[in-house]
């Protein structure tokens, strides 16, 4: 199960070099239930996310879906990344220590969504997720802004494309 908040940027951590980073390229096969691939750094992963609903706890929320991820070889992804829906997403993430042992994924896009940054955190139960105190650099909660699912994200041609779905 996944239990994940994500935020707006108001300004990038200093001294980003200081942290572990990940270069991944995904892309998705299916929307609803959600198929992605996904290359970080040398692993390849093909993912199935079926959305369980929405937590709403102590009057916060916050996505709860059922993920499951299995291995690709290279040439696997190489297939599967000619069938893509959309776009490939490009980006580094950069995985930065919070309080209570908790990890901020700071992407950074590039190619065609260059510009774009935001973070998530995810959460081992709904209690820690409605608990949040987000740090300082973290901006505007988005966990439901339909604008930032990269599901979403793969199908437009940038990010100033992108615009409600209501």
């Amino acid at each position: 199960m996944e239990i994940e908040k994500k935020f707006e940027i108001k300004y990038l951590p200093s001294n980003l070099e200081q942290y572990k980073k990940k270069e991944i390229e995904q892309g998705y096969l299916c929307e609803s239930p959600v198929v992605r691939i996904r290359k970080s750094n040398a692993d390849y992963i093909l993912t199935y996310k079926s959305m369980f609903g929405i937590s709403k706890q102590m009057g916060k929320e916050a996505n709860v879906c059922n993920e499951i991820e299995v291995l690709l070889d290279e040439k696997g992804f190489a297939h599967l990344k000619n069938k893509i829906d959309g776009h490939l997403i490009e980006k580094t993430r950069y995985l930065v220590p919070l309080t209570n042992q908790l990890t901020a994924e700071l992407d950074i896009f590039h190619g065609y969504l260059e510009g774009l940054k935001f973070v998530e955190v995810e959460f081992d139960s709904e209690e820690k997720a409605s608990e949040f105190c987000p740090p300082d650099w973290f901006g505007k909660d988005v966990t439901f802004d339909k604008r930032y699912a990269n599901k979403n994200l793969a199908m437009v041609d940038s990010f100033s494309d992108m615009q409600y779905n209501d």
